[in-house]
């Protein structure tokens, strides 16, 4: 049965990564936002191809999750998640030479931070992923105020939930693993990804609900002027 529920969570999060990825850039034209939501299907892709097949060949795709796991924990739904969705809250999109300059960063941050990905505690990297989560808290707690505002109550309650749920999740991955979990750590990852799955979902749908509510605005904006004129 844990191994059931690990397939399906991993599953899921790979379908919301490619899926809503391609939306962000095919609907809003948004390719932080979409590359970054593409990097976790890659990754949880490969985590799944590692998990599900034993021996030698797998440790190559599950290198591969490993290096985009860091790429998501270090700068991506992080740095590039916050400058993704100031698209809506202050209507500000990077030109992309700083699009070009954040992922080369992150790239490389991953390159380095990945051989640490193993069973043994590694406080300073372990620490800088905690860091970087909940450096980030600030800003997502003003997503959620502007969600709150533009009057998608249900939306801004689901958006808290999942990224309280994530910032547990950054705490255990390294910190506290779970005494009563197996030697592959079965429970914590089927959480973990669905956790994840439950960030790129409710997050795509709270970025398209305050889109909506900034373009109903200039509408009515545009209309009054007329009326005024």
């Amino acid at each position: 049965m844990r191994d059931i529920l690990f397939f399906l969570a991993d599953v899921a999060l790979i379908f919301i990564g490619f899926f809503f990825g391609w939306r962000f850039i095919r609907r809003y034209h948004n390719y932080l936002l979409g590359v970054e939501w593409m990097v976790v299907g890659v990754s949880a892709t490969n985590f799944l191809v590692g998990s599900l097949f034993g021996g030698s060949h797998p440790d190559a795709f599950l290198h591969v999750s490993y290096v985009l796991d860091a790429f998501s924990r270090s700068f991506g739904i992080t740095l590039i998640l916050v400058l993704g969705l100031m698209a809506v809250t202050h209507r500000y999109r990077p030109p992309v030479a700083v699009d070009v300059g954040v992922f080369a960063l992150t790239l490389v941050t991953a390159y380095f931070l990945a051989p640490f990905h193993d069973d043994t505690l590694h406080v300073p990297t372990a620490t800088f992923y905690l860091l970087m989560n909940l450096a980030t808290l600030p800003f997502l707690a003003y997503f959620v105020k502007r969600l709150w505002e533009a009057g998608s109550h249900r939306l801004a309650g689901w958006t808290a939930l999942v990224t309280l749920a994530a910032t547990v999740i950054a705490l255990t991955y390294d910190f506290f693993p779970l005494p009563f979990d197996d030697a592959n750590r079965t429970i914590f990852y089927t959480a973990a990804l669905t956790t994840w799955a439950g960030q790129g979902l409710v997050y795509f749908l709270a970025y398209q609900a305050l889109h909506d509510h900034n373009v109903s605005n200039e509408v009515v904006d545009r209309d009054g002027a007329r009326a005024a004129a």
